[in-house]
């Protein structure tokens, strides 16, 4: 599957090149047809190292915390050690906030590295609106109301985004049935997703990792590249990423 990546993005970059040509000199208005075992003599040309390989999907494990994958694989591959216990404590905290426990999660992080959020005021103040959320979502309204006074009220008054973010928060408190709220979705499961996957970024950026995983935007690629072949030439395509499988064109 990485080779076909590859050798997709060589292909494009001939073709441009080359203006509306493909590789063989057939012009763009025709289709031409590429036989699957051409196909595949062209992609098992293309050398990828297992180095890099075990490398990329290392990275996928560790930046999405798939502790006991991850140290299965170093042990298999032969990979260098990883600090197994980095991705566990992040991991918590990850949970914790998905959990709706955010106060825990705070001082998750603080332990971790109190510099996290003394030095990422947006993040923290995610964190305190997710406190919030949590409040009204648990119907604590009095509690809710003097917490948004107390601790996000400030941040309001020196941010303009985070008075709106505030403001958008607080809403919620004006409806009985939140399901009728224009901004129920501050409710939902995907609320905490998002606070959870911002603190994890910022863990991993702390740690000096990526905070995305290289594996995805590879696959993004490789279907964008198949997009733009598609224009140009027939040929053996991957249509399952799951199984990477090649299919023969339609003639």
């Amino acid at each position: 599957m990485f080779s076909a990546v590859f050798f997709f993005l060589s292909s494009l970059e001939n073709s441009v090149k080359l203006g509306f040509l493909l590789e063989s000199g057939v012009m763009a208005a025709w289709k031409k047809v590429i036989r699957r075992e051409d196909w595949e003599k062209k992609l098992n040309d293309v050398r990828i190292r297992k180095e890099d390989m075990n490398k990329l999907v290392m990275n996928f494990l560790v930046t999405e915390g798939y502790v006991d994958a991850a140290e299965k694989f170093r042990i298999e591959s032969g990979a260098e050690q990883i600090d197994l216990a980095t991705i566990t404590d992040r991991m918590a905290v990850k949970k914790a906030v998905q959990c709706g426990n955010v106060e825990d999660a705070i001082e998750k992080v603080n332990d971790l590295n109190p510099e996290i959020l003394d030095t990422n005021p947006q993040l923290f103040f995610h964190l305190q609106q997710q406190r919030l959320i949590e409040l009204i979502r648990n119907g604590k309204v009095e509690e809710a109301l003097e917490f948004a006074q107390e601790e996000l009220a400030p941040w309001g008054e020196e941010n303009q985004s985070f008075l709106a973010e505030l403001e958008r928060t607080v809403a919620l408190l004006a409806f009985e049935d939140v399901s009728n709220c224009p901004v129920r979705d501050l409710l939902d499961i995907s609320q905490r997703l998002k606070t959870a996957n911002e603190v994890n970024a910022a863990i991993l950026t702390s740690q000096s990792h990526e905070k995305d995983p290289k594996l995805p935007n590879l696959l993004k690629m490789l279907l964008w590249a198949q997009d733009q072949l598609d224009e140009k030439a027939a040929y053996p395509r991957i249509n399952d990423l799951s199984t990477a499988m090649l299919e023969d064109p339609p003639i």
